[in-house]
């Protein structure tokens, strides 16, 4: 399906028309949203909040842009998403990047990304740990009976080896997930850890350069207004169908169709947290509520540090995996995307903090990270004009050992009663925001297959 043009066509002749209820205003509703619409389709998008956008919402603070949940990047090794997204907002509307990262590792010293790419800048020690461990690890890999481990931990020793386990990957993974290494799955590895080549390893080892992680060395950001320019540009053609500030309260069958806050609807497509998603639609088994909630999930703090210059390191974004270096685990440096991002003559740092429970952060908190960074060298206090901060509940998926089990007990069940559901938290998929427009790109195909066979 070719992308659509920034204005919605007109219905052909002889459309059978479906009135479509969207639930959330994301990335993914307003994507499945503009093409329904498109094909001369009647929607309702609901959304709680008064500003749409999702995941992919930016704040201003006296012009100090952040992401709200977390720096996002325009890149994609999906063309048709890929299409959709720059013919929406318009290739004369994105900045391209390359992107430069690093790893903040101890003492000061900085080490390519990804890790294993920079092993032949660690200290003599780490570097040997690491290339003796992953060469063990890589031989007992050869053995008939090696089979790759169910859980995260133990499959960082079977791919990685005890080096790079301690020096990188156990300290980096704990402070993002929160939780027992070996309670986490490797089910989710598959697409977010590429396997670096042994040859790669050991050139790295002795010096030699090597690249990793190809796919997004450059990338594409908006020129002004944050991420959100994105989907501000998705939504524009539907402002008129989009209900901001109206909460979905209530959805339940009504014959062959659905009721959503009393209004009757042929289908329901929910991009909403399926947690949340469970609560408001009727009839729901006890037993599938319970799954729902105990599907695991970690919130996002992002954190903006507004600086009174623009001498910054130029790089993109970086690592810090060890809780000496604050509670985040990365910094965006989000006014090397687009100068938009911040008042002339100023730049901004974006940190990047998970947490499970109670939002541990305030502005005693704010401070207190201004501070870890200024000890360990990434800025100077006196040069910090603004601060602020911004929380998204769900934010990861935490893919625990029974994860499956929960989604196939709650998500399974929502699928099998004709309701359509798409985007990182319907459907409990760990999608970028380019894989949320991938997704709802086909999603869009299949139901308009389904409409037309009646």
């Amino acid at each position: 399906m070719a992308a659509p043009s920034s204005s919605v066509t007109t219905p052909s002749q002889g459309v059978h028309r479906v009135k479509f209820a969207i639930l959330g205003g994301g990335i993914s509703g307003l994507t499945v949203g503009r093409l329904l619409r498109a094909a001369g389709h009647t929607i309702d998008i609901f959304e709680k909040d008064e500003i749409i956008g999702g995941l992919c919402k930016t704040a201003n603070f006296d012009g100090f842009l952040l992401d709200e949940a977390g720096g996002h990047i325009l890149y994609s090794k999906l063309p048709e998403a890929l299409s959709f997204m720059v013919d929406s907002i318009g290739p004369d509307q994105l900045c391209q990047r390359e992107r430069k990262t690093k790893i903040y590792y101890r003492d000061g010293l900085w080490v390519k990304y990804p890790f294993e790419n920079g092993v032949g800048q660690l200290p003599p020690q780490d570097r040997f740990d690491c290339l003796m461990g992953y060469l063990e690890a890589y031989w007992q890999r050869q053995q008939p009976n090696a089979t790759p481990p169910g859980n995260f931990h133990d499959w960082v020793l079977y791919r990685m080896g005890q080096g790079f386990a301690d020096h990188f990957m156990f300290p980096y993974n704990e402070k993002i997930w929160k939780i027992d290494l070996k309670q986490l799955s490797s089910s989710w590895v598959e697409g977010r850890v590429p396997e670096a080549p042994v040859e790669d390893i050991v050139q790295a080892a002795v010096g030699l350069t090597t690249e990793g992680y190809t796919h997004q060395s450059h990338f594409q950001y908006p020129i002004s207004g944050g991420f959100q320019a994105l989907t501000d540009a998705i939504g524009a053609p539907l402002a008129d169908v989009i209900q901001a500030g109206t909460a979905v309260e209530s959805v339940q069958r009504d014959g062959e169709g659905w009721k959503v806050n009393d209004a009757r609807y042929d289908f329901v497509v929910n991009t909403m947290p399926l947690p949340e998603f469970l609560k408001v639609l009727q009839g729901v088994p006890a037993a599938v509520n319970q799954a729902g909630d105990a599907l695991v999930y970690r919130s996002l703090a992002s954190v903006l540090i507004g600086l009174n210059h623009d001498e910054i390191p130029d790089y993109s974004w970086i690592y810090l995996p060890f809780p000496e270096q604050g509670g985040a685990n990365r910094i965006t440096y989000l006014s090397n995307y687009s100068p938009g991002n911040a008042p002339e003559g100023c730049a901004s740092i974006q940190a990047e903090l998970t947490f499970a429970g109670p939002n541990p952060v305030d502005d005693a908190y704010v401070d207190e990270l201004a501070a870890t960074y200024e000890r360990i060298g990434l800025l100077k206090r006196s040069d910090v004009i603004r601060k602020g901060f911004k929380t998204v509940k769900y934010a990861y998926i935490v893919y625990d050992l029974d994860f499956y089990q929960k989604l196939d007990q709650s998500l399974g069940w929502v699928d099998r009663q004709g309701i359509y559901s798409t985007g990182r938290f319907a459907r409990f998929d760990y999608f970028n925001s380019d894989q949320c427009v991938d997704s709802a790109l086909k999603l869009v195909k299949q139901i308009l297959a389904d409409v037309e066979r009646g």
